[in-house]
């Protein structure tokens, strides 16, 4: 009986891996063969130029473009179609509707114009969001490629180099949402009746303080929840930044060495100037990550006591208060956000190739 009350279950996830399987079989067979196709057809057309090349009987030899020469269009547009056409659904359309939508009432009904985004800035708790948001945009990139940086030079061909950068790196290995846990854990709270089982509190306990709840008293919570982000980032800009170092040439070093600069004075010379690239690549994408920050509020405070964010709030509005065009104005004005940064990056990156 239990097994018949799951058949229909089962059925589904049955029906779930016939569509995968062939899915993922068609997607593979097309890979394979429409190359294959691309290159017998070229070859035939190989052999038919080598064919037409050869000295005629009689009579001149009519002009003729090379084969060899002809770009393989066909070719390249079957590669780049299904990310044109990924892009496009998973990308372009949502923006699009997203910008309809924030210039709608909550129910989608009807046209309100920009009074979605004067409400963004009339509400005392909207501004608090921003503030929130822009003291996160402001400290987690800067902190989190500090630390980095000093993680990459204290341990940069250090004795166990390979495993003191594995256990730096792991924090990105775990999702945000799992880092949330174990820090929600650090920063449990209990009464002054009961054993702490958060670390932070025990701690607290042992240098003779009183068991506080951290994450429910502002200001204090948003620097531990953007402590979370900094743990994560912080290996993140090591690796990069490790890489840097190790790329600069060791004539340079060498030189500088032997005209008697210090190491305080090889840092700030020869090292920060020689990994400026790296450095804004690493403050750019920290920053465009932390714009997007939502795992780990939701997860910790679920935006309460203050801790609000622009993508939190952007999800309380449109799926939990059901007011689609002021979570719809919020995602928009998110998306403005983050494009100085992207064309920033874009120009440093062609500047780069310039020089």
């Amino acid at each position: 009986m239990e097994f018949a009350d799951e058949a229909p279950k089962l059925l589904m996830l049955l029906y779930g891996l016939i569509a995968f399987a062939v899915v993922v079989g068609g997607l593979l067979v097309l890979l394979d063969v429409v190359p294959n196709w691309f290159a017998r057809r070229r070859e035939a057309a190989l052999v038919a130029a080598a064919r037409a090349d050869a000295p005629p009987a009689a009579g001149p030899r009519p002009r003729r473009r090379s084969v060899a020469n002809r770009p393989e269009g066909g070719l390249a547009l079957f590669f780049l179609l299904p990310a044109l056409l990924l892009l496009a659904v998973g990308l372009v359309v949502p923006a699009v509707r997203t910008t309809v939508l924030s210039f709608m009432d909550g129910g989608s009904d009807s046209w309100v114009g920009f009074a979605n985004y004067r409400w963004m800035f009339a509400q005392d708790e909207i501004l608090g969001i921003l503030t929130n948001t822009l003291i996160w945009v402001i400290l987690v990139p800067l902190v989190a490629t500090t630390v980095g940086l000093v993680y990459a030079v204290l341990v940069d061909r250090a004795r166990f180099e390979a495993v003191a950068k594995a256990l730096i790196f792991m924090p990105m290995a775990i999702s945000f949402v799992g880092a949330s846990i174990i820090w929600k854990f650090v920063y449990a709270y209990r009464s002054a009746d009961y054993d702490q089982i958060g670390l932070l509190n025990q701690v607290w306990v042992l240098l003779g303080g009183e068991p506080r709840q951290w994450l429910a008293n502002p200001p204090l919570n948003t620097l531990l929840l953007i402590v979370i982000m900094i743990w994560i980032q912080a290996g993140f800009a090591m690796v990069v930044l490790s890489a840097a170092i190790k790329a600069i040439p060791n004539d340079v070093v060498e030189a500088a060495r032997l005209d008697g600069v210090n190491p305080w004075q090889m840092f700030w010379q020869i090292t920060l100037p020689s990994i400026r690239p790296a450095l804004i690549v690493v403050v750019v994408t920290v920053s465009i990550a932390t714009l997007k920050v939502f795992d780990i509020v939701r997860t910790t405070t679920n935006g309460n006591f203050d801790t609000g964010v622009i993508a939190n709030e952007m999800y309380n509005q449109a799926f939990r208060f059901g007011q689609t065009g002021q979570g719809s104005a919020l995602a928009v004005f998110l998306f403005v956000l983050v494009i100085p940064i992207v064309i920033y990056q874009i120009r440093n990156l062609r500047r780069q190739r310039e020089v």
